[in-house]
């Protein structure tokens, strides 16, 4: 996490606490997440050099890069529904130089079959219940972390073994709503 500089990620009226371990305002009533939740997520995750992942809803994109180094060779592809987001955060990649993270526009809660199956799949929002198509675009052998509730969400690990779906709980969360078709309207 040290290679990321995540005051890079964030706009320049909340820099001064962009190492603070808090979520914090980004604009269009979305937020970068606590530098503790992202960790934890990587952790969960295990993302590795290598990997494909999927990321759903980059932000500003601190998260995507933070697995963009864990993933190394690997590629991560992040999806951001509301455009301006996903501009600055192609702006951000550029002038750091980051190569390996693909910004797509778009409704996240489909998933992103173009580059399926994916090793890792992260969400940054919580979902009413665990969207299908990102479970279909779950390699075997893959992992995806996603909050799910409304009012109190748990931060699920869904691992996808010999075609069977497993999912276990790791604490309760708070994160803005996954807006789509397989999120809330």
């Amino acid at each position: 996490m040290s290679r990321v500089p995540r005051h890079l990620f964030v706009p320049d009226n909340v820099r001064e606490n962009a190492y603070v371990d808090v979520p914090l305002p980004i604009g269009e009533g979305q937020t970068i997440s606590a530098p503790s939740m992202v960790a934890i997520m990587c952790d969960v995750l295990d993302v590795r050099d290598g990997d494909s992942v999927l990321e759903v809803g980059t932000g500003w994109g601190y998260h995507a890069a933070i697995m963009s180094v864990l993933a190394g060779h690997g590629m991560v592809y992040t999806v951001e529904r509301l455009p301006s987001l996903a501009m600055r955060a192609r702006e951000i990649y550029r002038d750091l130089g980051f190569i390996n993270i693909d910004v797509v526009v778009g409704d996240g809660s489909q998933g992103l079959p173009e580059h399926a199956p994916y090793d890792r799949i992260s969400v940054a929002a919580a979902a009413p219940a665990i969207p299908q198509p990102l479970v279909d675009e779950l390699k075997d052998g893959g992992r995806m972390v996603i909050p799910v509730g409304q009012y109190y969400q748990d931060l699920y690990l869904v691992e996808k073994a010999d075609g069977k779906v497993h999912t276990s709980t790791k604490g309760g969360v708070a994160f803005v709503p996954l807006v789509g078709k397989y999120g809330f309207k």
